[in-house]
């Protein structure tokens, strides 16, 4: 059935079953609840062009049937509440007034906000916040090897995985981009002891412990086998490393400057009024009488 052709049949099916007549006698009433109408030309854009005749019926009596509820509800609430309660001006204005006011702040940050932010500033905000930087998990600083059980060379991994030696460190990154099934070698960057235990098959009831008394680990399962480094480590409920939180310090600061930002631009915005006189108040001041 042509698209057109079935909104008319709808159109027309549905005036011919509504026996209450609409307020609205100009247009064509599809369905009434209580003592509201939705008309037709309320629902021309509910189904997308070129769907199936039978779809599209089963989108506008979905759609219908959720109109009634809706209808039922705000008539039921209308009935059953005061005028004070039902009137919402003063909230859709306040509601108005706030998203004009973010709205404003938003494209005031994106404009003038500094988002650069610097080591030494964050150094200086780390170093006087400190207590604010407990940890709550185990972290570590690692160096993380996965490979097949039948990989070629494993004696000589295990002796690159150990080693500080910069030749090593290079050889090992080879070893591992041709051969390794996953890999971490950035043992600069701290780490979730928890996120690593994902991928590797370590059974330990004390994990604080194991960290404790750990330094190279070799463990497999069926297929694999797993070479970690443990670099350094810092146990929950400790001081955090500067490193692990640098991006949190970062938009701490961020933050700060943003409500700073804001903070001046309403200064200056009364500032600015008060100047130019733009700004009165009337108060009765009965001492004066």
């Amino acid at each position: 059935m042509k698209q057109p052709l079935f909104y008319i049949f709808l159109f027309y099916l549905f005036a011919g079953c509504n026996n209450s007549a609409p307020k609205d006698v100009s247009r064509v009433a599809i369905a009434k609840a209580g003592n509201s109408y939705l008309y037709a030309d309320e629902i021309k854009n509910i189904v997308p062009i070129n769907t199936p005749a039978k779809d599209s019926l089963d989108l506008l009596n979905k759609f219908i049937d959720n109109w009634i509820h809706e209808a039922l509800v705000i008539q039921k609430a209308e009935n059953n509440l005061t005028e004070e309660q039902k009137n919402v001006e003063k909230q859709l204005q306040e509601y108005r007034s706030s998203l004009i006011t973010y709205a404003y702040e938003n494209e005031l940050v994106r404009q003038k906000l500094d988002t650069v932010v610097q080591n030494e500033d964050i150094e200086k905000y780390y170093n006087a916040n400190q207590s604010d930087f407990q940890l709550k998990d185990n972290i570590i600083k690692v160096i993380y090897v996965k490979v097949n059980k039948k990989a070629p060379n494993i004696n000589k991994l295990k002796q690159l995985y150990k080693s500080d030696n910069p030749k090593d460190r290079e050889q090992l990154a080879g070893y591992c981009h041709q051969f390794a099934l996953n890999f971490y070698l950035d043992d600069n960057s701290w780490l979730l002891f928890d996120d690593l235990l994902k991928e590797i098959p370590i059974q330990t009831y004390n994990k604080e412990l194991f960290l404790q008394n750990n330094r190279y680990v070799e463990v497999s399962d069926s297929s694999s086998s797993y070479f970690l480094n443990i670099k350094g480590f810092k146990i929950r409920n400790s001081t955090s490393p500067l490193n692990f939180e640098k991006e949190n310090i970062k938009n701490i600061i961020l933050n700060k400057r943003k409500l700073q930002l804001i903070s001046k631009m309403k200064e200056d915005v009364y500032n600015d009024a008060a100047n130019n006189e733009k700004i009165e108040i009337y108060i009765n001041d009965k001492s004066k009488k």
